[in-house]
């Protein structure tokens, strides 16, 4: 297949995603200019009160999530929501609570898009789990995970 059909729409390849109820989805997305919103904790906070409202909602089942400084990471098993409407209402609302809360933040929060992985039936949640709030030690934002306060999983 030539490769050159793809190089005029590169852009468009990803604009259908397909959301499948019940399975676990790894989402990830960063702030706009990957600026550091979350070294705020209150305002990280926001952030984690709307993906706790997603949960309560039932629009999905969170199982593990990080917020990092300039991104997230989220592990969940859907419900009848569509990714891409989960994450527009999760970006969204959080700018609008974050914004409200904070003259330095009045603007753009989020980079355009976001990544999401359907994970295959066998994968092992629980040692994707553990990647996912590993990510500060990677970081080296701490020495132990238990330091790091914006994380939270059903393992524990």
């Amino acid at each position: 297949m030539d490769s050159s059909l793809f190089a005029h729409r590169g852009h468009t390849l990803r604009t259908v995603r397909f959301s499948e109820p019940g399975r676990a989805y790894l989402l990830a997305t960063t702030t706009h200019e990957r600026t550091p919103v979350f070294n705020d904790w209150l305002l990280a906070r926001l952030l984690i009160n709307e993906m706790r409202q997603a949960h309560e909602l039932k629009l999905v089942t969170s199982l593990v999530w990080v917020v990092m400084p300039d991104h997230f990471h989220w592990l969940d098993e859907l419900g009848n929501t569509p990714v891409q409407a989960l994450m527009q209402r999760i970006k969204s609302r959080s700018a609008i609570a974050i914004n409200k809360a904070s003259a330095e933040h009045n603007g753009k929060l989020w980079q355009r898009g976001f990544h999401d992985r359907a994970l295959r039936r066998e994968e092992d949640l629980q040692s994707v789990a553990r990647y996912i709030v590993a990510n500060p030690l990677r970081a080296e934002l701490v020495k132990r995970i238990g330091d790091y306060p914006l994380w939270d999983s059903i393992w524990l």
